[in-house]
């Protein structure tokens, strides 16, 4: 019904969602997602197997005893996924035939953990659970260039049709679009990252003159190797590229160090989020060019102070 009154629609899927246990012999998993898909959901949300396949139109059609599982589920019940193909497992006391195992993805950003669930063809899915007391989704997915905000308006004018909601009730129905919650978390992350840019820019001008610091007296200290370096005709350009050398390769270490527990900490995050924290490329190039910067800033006062001094003087001090 939806598919025939949208004009902005490119497909719909049905998905019906519900949870209970589900066991091989002794082994049983409790809580496990269980979704009842048709074959739309191949379109819509595309499914990567890493062993198996998908179901064929007739296990649709005829509403077959077999399902897809989940990679998680297939290590726990059988120790790998090859191990699981063509294995059965037990739903409400009835045996489901495992004809595909889904590759490992984790928790996604909606909240669906397709490591931890069971696929079951929707005609016999509605067999083991009652509709009524399980959890509907659609899931649609627009034309080409059309944007979100324009399918969610015309959704839910259809839903409200199809409901016969008059203007003045509130919707008794949901709609969650993926790309609005996307959006929500790139602001989350714009905040986060002017507030670190904030703290961050603070520690460059403490380490800078921390770098400045132990320039001067690394200067102080071979003042005598400086007088004798330009005695012997070193010149001025050589004595400052020394230092300024040394001023960013002890920048660069200090960056290294800082990347590394940063490289640690995207490890730990991995996890509770859900999703991959990475530090990327460009972020890691840029990291480099502001340690060479910041060391050679910090280091240009010092380093000039050295070329500027007179050979002389510089090897008669102490």
């Amino acid at each position: 019904m939806i598919r025939k009154r949208a004009v902005l629609l490119d497909d719909i899927s049905f998905l019906l969602q519900s949870g209970t246990s589900i066991s091989h012999k002794d082994d049983v998993l409790q809580n496990a997602g269980v979704y009842g898909i048709i074959e739309a959901q191949m379109t819509i949300q595309p499914l990567s197997f890493d062993a198996g396949r998908f179901f064929s139109a007739s296990e649709f059609n005829n509403g077959t005893n077999v399902c897809l599982i989940g990679f998680t589920n297939a290590e726990e019940l059988f120790g790998n996924s090859e191990r699981a193909l063509g294995k059965h497992i037990d739903i409400k006391g009835k045996k489901v035939i495992i004809v595909g195992v889904i590759k490992k993805e984790g928790k996604n950003m909606i909240g669906w953990d397709y490591d931890n669930c069971v696929m079951l063809p929707y005609k016999y899915c509605k067999q083991l659970f009652d509709e009524k007391n399980s959890n509907p989704i659609l899931i649609a997915k627009g034309k080409e260039g059309v944007s979100s905000d324009a399918l969610s308006d015309e959704l839910k004018g259809i839903m409200r049709q199809i409901r016969r909601l008059s203007p003045t009730q509130e919707d008794n129905f949901s709609l969650n679009s993926v790309e609005a919650f996307s959006k929500a978390i790139s602001q989350s992350f714009v905040m986060i990252n002017v507030v670190g840019s904030i703290i961050g820019g603070i520690s460059l001008v403490v380490g800078m003159f921390g770098i400045a610091n132990i320039m001067f007296v690394t200067v102080r200290e071979r003042t005598n190797v400086i007088g004798l370096k330009k005695a012997i005709g070193a010149k001025k350009s050589s004595i400052l590229f020394e230092f300024l050398m040394e001023a960013a390769i002890l920048c660069i270490i200090g960056g290294a160090f800082g990347l590394f527990f940063v490289y640690i900490l995207t490890l730990i995050l991995s996890g509770p989020l859900n999703f991959p924290v990475y530090i990327s490329i460009p972020m890691l190039i840029t990291t480099i060019i502001i340690c060479l910067s910041v060391g050679i800033l910090a280091g240009i006062i010092p380093a000039s102070q050295a070329a500027k001094m007179d050979p002389v003087v510089a090897i008669r001090s102490k």
